[in-house]
């Protein structure tokens, strides 16, 4: 599973969101991935609620989580990061607990966050509390900027991180997100390096989408393969520490009709790599 010659790839959740816990694991295993990512907890309402987040205290074993731990266990795959915590102006940061002690049995070393509350006070607070849950588990609450939530793009997020006070947590730079949110690579390098601790990846059309619709979609429903696109992939990956993991993130609704999700993992991974090459070449 390990590239010698790279540094280490996550198979994301959302590439192969039709697949259990159980099945991305195997998935990941098979298309020669170094980790995978989970996704414990639904983005939207519409999506498929697995049923593998255990009580407070780890009192309830569901089924698949020890399906999961047990796969895990039998493969030695390793689990990157896990999914997704909201911070919405009514949340309870307590009632995440069950999914961080769930995250932290599955033996996962990130947690993806999204801000969704117009109040970036509160986010702030939100985040330092969700962090102080996190650490005696071992876990990284991890922001992500998107463009259609609270936490618009890198330079709102790191503001957030700083004020947290925390020293576990950080961002995630999604290409897709940071392109459509006009980032720039000057601000991305200027922040600090222990912001970071993995990248996500993928690639995505130039031409920014002008409403929130399309926005949503492509980001959703229809990525493209990293080197295939017109991110500037490249220039991402050198403005951010050399060995990070990187999480490949390439949900693709036409193409998950005609194609196996391994073979899609298979084949997102090789342009992976191309690219990640070339990004060493360029050093």
């Amino acid at each position: 599973m390990t590239q010698p010659q790279s540094r280490a790839l996550s198979l994301s959740a959302l590439t192969v969101l039709e697949l259990s816990p159980p099945q991305m694991v195997q998935c990941a295993v098979d298309a020669g991935y170094d980790y995978v990512g989970l996704r414990l907890l639904p983005a939207t309402d519409h999506e498929v609620r697995h049923d593998i987040v255990g009580e407070t205290g780890n009192t309830r074993n569901t089924p698949l989580k020890r399906e999961t731990l047990a796969i895990l266990r039998d493969t030695g795959m390793r689990v990157l990061d896990v999914e997704i915590l909201r911070l919405k102006p009514d949340t309870d940061v307590k009632a995440y607990r069950p999914m961080l002690e769930t995250a932290a049995e599955l033996g996962a070393r990130y947690v993806l966050v999204a801000g969704n509350d117009p109040d970036e006070a509160r986010t702030v607070d939100r985040l330092g509390q969700l962090c102080d849950i996190a650490a005696p588990l071992g876990l990284t609450p991890s922001l992500e900027p998107m463009p259609w939530t609270d936490v618009k793009d890198i330079t709102a997020g790191a503001r957030i991180v700083k004020a947290s006070g925390r020293r576990n947590t950080g961002l995630i730079i999604d290409p897709i997100h940071f392109d459509r949110a006009r980032s720039s690579l000057d601000d991305l390098r200027a922040l600090p390096r222990e912001y970071f601790g993995y990248v996500q990846f993928c690639d995505a059309p130039a031409e920014r989408p002008t409403d929130l619709d399309t926005l949503l979609f492509q980001a959703r429903c229809e990525r493209m393969i990293p080197g295939e696109g017109g991110l500037d992939l490249v220039g991402i990956l050198r403005a951010l520490p050399e060995q990070l993991p990187v999480s490949v993130e390439v949900p693709t609704g036409q193409w998950a009709k005609t194609t196996r999700a391994v073979d899609r993992a298979r084949r997102l991974r090789e342009a992976t790599l191309a690219v990640l090459e070339r990004a060493r070449e360029a050093r």
